[in-house]
């Protein structure tokens, strides 16, 4: 009597794991998505946001601030040292100047006031934020941690004034002007 034998199917066990692994990144880019997408809907329209008193919800860096209503600002006419951009290191005074505008903008409120240009290539609002009669854009550029820049279309009265600052910072050995840290 021949016995007959009968071959049972196994899956091999590597593919079990491949759909694991599958399963947990489509839900990680299906989060991420989500994410991406909420940060975008929330903020507000260039048209809708206007000059005004609101609440900060955090500093990115020393530049770049975002509001509770998710709007993203940019100081207009003050660079200061990266400290958050994507594949680039920390560069010297971007800690402090993060830290100044933090400091700067401890009580939580700001005014924004605009110029000619609303909102830059990267979808933030770009203003003057002042707090009291103080101007951050002003005080970081005086302070010696950020540096001017005029070759954006604002007003001319105010690339004097940040042109004015900078050279105070300059004279007197402040921040990135410090120790021969950046060239003219």
């Amino acid at each position: 009597m021949a016995s007959s034998k009968r071959r049972v199917y196994r899956r091999p066990r590597g593919l079990a794991i491949s759909k694991s692994i599958v399963t947990v990144l489509v839900l990680a880019i299906l989060a991420l998505l989500r994410i991406w997408t909420d940060d975008r809907s929330d903020s507000p329209s260039p048209e809708s946001l206007s000059e005004g008193i609101y609440t900060l919800q955090r500093v990115v860096d020393g530049d770049t601030l975002l509001l509770a209503n998710r709007a993203k600002i940019r100081l207009i006419g003050a660079d200061t040292p990266e400290t958050v951009k994507r594949n680039h290191p920390v560069e010297p005074w971007g800690p402090e100047a993060t830290a100044f505008t933090k400091e700067f903008l401890a009580a939580g409120e700001v005014r924004l006031q605009f110029d000619r240009e609303r909102v830059d290539k990267y979808g933030r609002f770009l203003a003057y934020v002042l707090v009291d009669d103080r101007m951050l854009n002003e005080e970081l550029i005086r302070a010696g941690l950020a540096r001017a820049k005029t070759g954006f279309p604002y007003a001319d009265s105010m690339k004097r004034r940040f042109r004015q600052a900078e050279n105070e910072a300059r004279n007197a050995g402040r921040g990135i002007w410090s120790d021969g840290a950046v060239g003219p």
